[in-house]
């Protein structure tokens, strides 16, 4: 794999970008980005070697989508057309079901590999992007039998060497559990944080008085929204399920707190600490 264009400089983008540079040995990154000042800063980071555009697609290895999903879906069904035989092309997005069924009839639908790398920051753009950030990491593939086998490998084997471990399950199940384990705990967090924005309208009471634990819990709430609203709009239907389930768990603690039941409260949360058996698993 001698040149990869990247299509969206940002955070994962940018990301992948370094750890490729450290995992294959004189790759070619072409950066391509609407935003112009991403791509300056991305090739003065060095993070690129070359700023590009869909011209150099057919001259590429392999493609990466990391654009919000709903860009992704647009752009995907073009660069499918503007590849050479060889290439791949993978996308990054938090949601695989609406992408996976865009180019589900596309003669090139073989060339395609959908991903979900679960790893990132609370932050954007190019400075944001960081070595190592997939190590480790559970990176989610969907469809792989729908992938023509030695590019599929090839990718497989790539996630491998940088460190990420390998889920496979179907669009819609993904789409299903991440609506739990990520989108909702998103929305919870824009939403304490304004809540407290809007009853505390002293923001030196906020900066003084909160602590770590107010900071980690709303530290997602820093997310750009121009990545997460599409997320939501295209995951709408399971995150609405999942909205559902945790106003419920919500209203029913209010209701024991009413109740001055706090033996209910207390066991609501000493079965819920049984969390930390499951994460510690996980790590």
């Amino acid at each position: 794999m001698k040149q990869v264009s990247i299509i969206g400089i940002g955070l994962i983008g940018g990301s992948f970008a370094l750890d490729l540079k450290d995992y294959m040995s004189g790759v070619h990154i072409i950066g391509i980005d609407q935003n112009e000042a991403h791509l300056k800063e991305a090739l003065e980071l060095e993070i690129i070697d070359q700023i590009g555009t869909f011209d150099n697609l057919i001259d590429a290895d392999l493609v990466v989508l990391a654009i919000p999903v709903n860009a992704a879906i647009k752009a995907l069904p073009q660069v499918l057309e503007l590849i050479a035989d060889h290439t791949v092309v993978i996308d990054m997005g938090s949601t695989k079901e609406a992408i996976c069924r865009a180019v589900a009839t596309h003669p090139r639908r073989a060339q395609f590999l959908a991903t979900h790398p679960i790893a990132g920051t609370e932050f954007s753009g190019p400075s944001a992007a960081i070595k190592g950030l997939f190590k480790n990491k559970t990176n989610i593939i969907c469809e792989v039998e729908k992938t023509l086998p030695v590019l599929g490998e090839e990718m497989l084997t790539l996630f491998k060497t940088m460190g990420m471990h390998l889920r496979f399950m179907p669009a819609n199940d993904h789409d299903k559990h991440i609506a739990y384990v990520s989108h909702l705990s998103h929305i919870s967090s824009f939403m304490l944080g304004k809540t407290v924005i809007d009853k505390e309208k002293n923001e030196r009471n906020i900066f003084d008085m909160a602590g770590s634990g107010f900071e980690s819990t709303v530290r997602l709430a820093k997310s750009s929204p121009d990545m997460w609203t599409p997320i939501f709009e295209q995951n709408k239907a399971n995150i609405i399920e999942t909205l559902t389930e945790y106003i419920q768990n919500l209203n029913q603690f209010k209701a024991y707190m009413e109740q001055d039941d706090f033996e209910a409260v207390y066991n609501e949360m000493k079965n819920t600490n049984h969390i930390k058996q499951i994460l510690k698993g996980i790590a």
